[in-house]
């Protein structure tokens, strides 16, 4: 497809003129996590992509739970082991406009099982267990990118900006949202699938083959520690005042 080739040339280029990925500078206005988050090796996601628009669905009804499962001011708190991987794939794309959304990190084990008693269907939500892995353990993201395209193909947007097409929304429990779906979807969202993808294998985070909008960074797989975050005892959803 077209774009994903011009973002693959977009991250030669890129990196051949800055020497490196291209970033963006954090701001001072990030608030620093709390000691048990420091402790479990979270960062806030801003830290390492402060131009991100974080869109947590699950801190509003506008989830397939229709429920609002964490604080309304709740934040994006990741792995550092993803950090680095973030950064970069927010720096792959953006020579062509685009910025990462955020739309899930970091997830409580409670919530986990309170998605999964609505959706009870591994396919789609993932079974609770007794190990955090995945969200549960902050190796996880659900994300996608913004357009300046206009007027907005998706008609969707997040923090004022327009989002990419594509194809479905977020947590659309269909075969067309499965990452490489082509029936009902069409060429451009599959494009800008391919560029998600592309832009995230690059930062070495991996796309999961059933949801476009997830990626697992490495260890997102079972945790044989029973004390890694994510159990009842872990790291609580932050808000922006913890």
């Amino acid at each position: 497809m077209r774009i994903a080739w011009m973002l693959r040339s977009a991250i030669a280029v890129g990196l051949v003129a800055a020497g490196g990925t291209l970033t963006a500078h954090a701001g001072p206005d990030v608030p620093p996590v709390s000691d048990a988050a420091r402790a479990a090796g979270f960062v806030d996601v801003r830290t390492v992509v402060p131009d991100a628009v974080i869109d947590l669905r699950y801190a509003t009804t506008n989830n397939f739970t229709r429920t609002q499962l964490y604080p309304s001011d709740a934040r994006c708190l990741v792995h550092q082991s993803m950090a680095a991987g973030l950064a970069t794939a927010a720096g792959a794309l953006r020579p062509q406009g685009h910025v990462l959304v955020f739309w899930d990190c970091y997830r409580p084990h409670d919530v986990q099982v309170r998605m999964f008693n609505v959706v009870p269907n591994p396919a789609w939500v993932a079974r609770p267990g007794q190990y955090a892995r995945s969200h549960e353990s902050g190796r996880s993201v659900d994300v996608t990118f913004t357009t300046t395209q206009s007027p907005c193909p998706s008609g969707q947007h997040a923090g004022g900006l327009c989002l990419a097409d594509m194809g479905t929304d977020f947590d659309d429990f269909t075969p067309r949202a499965t990452a490489f779906a082509t029936q009902g979807v069409s060429a451009d969202a599959q494009a800008n699938r391919a560029a998600l993808r592309d832009a995230m294998k690059y930062g070495g985070l991996q796309p999961y083959s059933g949801e476009w909008w997830h990626f697992d960074g490495a260890g997102a797989g079972a945790d044989p520690d029973p004390q890694r975050p994510g159990r009842l005892a872990g790291p609580y959803i932050e808000t922006s005042v913890s």
